[in-house]
């Protein structure tokens, strides 16, 4: 899909970024291979801290107020719902990460893991296709070209 103004493409590429960590993560779940998981261990927890935090937190502090303000407000109020158990899963994750490093891990670790791991792909693919179809095109019609130039600027500044 290809979106006219600058936040929606940004919003778009990262999320194009994230699903394809979420294909290797899944696919090493589902392998069970624990050494595969720990090499994807450290991306992950990269791809979690900006996607959780920095991400969530435009979308809703910046996008979520102007779609509620715009009528939109009970698409807002899903998205900022999922986030929020998007966050509990992830925090998991990462804690997982920090606590056992990204060497090879035992066989409990793993499994944790690998079941937290499939859980966060199956929300998080599900949350991307939903700001995909609604809240990117929305995004189009809903920002002028100022408003996106603005938050384009501001999310591009962190």
């Amino acid at each position: 899909m290809m979106f006219a103004r600058q936040v929606p493409q940004a919003l778009d590429a990262e999320h194009r970024a994230s699903l394809d960590l979420l294909g290797r993560l899944e696919a090493a779940a589902l392998d069970g291979d624990s050494a595969a998981l720990a090499r994807v261990a450290a991306p992950l927890a990269r791809q979690l801290e900006h996607e959780v935090g920095r991400h969530f937190d435009f979308e809703e502090h910046e996008l979520f107020v102007r779609m509620a303000q715009a009528g939109d407000g009970d698409l807002a109020e899903l998205l900022a719902e999922e986030h929020a158990t998007i966050r509990e899963v992830a925090g998991e994750l990462l804690a997982m990460v920090r606590e056992a490093g990204t060497d090879d891990w035992p066989g409990e670790t793993a499994t944790a893991f690998r079941r937290l791991s499939l859980e966060l792909v199956d929300r998080m693919v599900a949350h991307i296709q939903k700001e995909t179809m609604g809240l990117l095109p929305l995004l189009d019609d809903l920002l002028d070209e100022a408003n996106d130039r603005e938050l384009a600027f501001a999310y591009a500044a962190g």
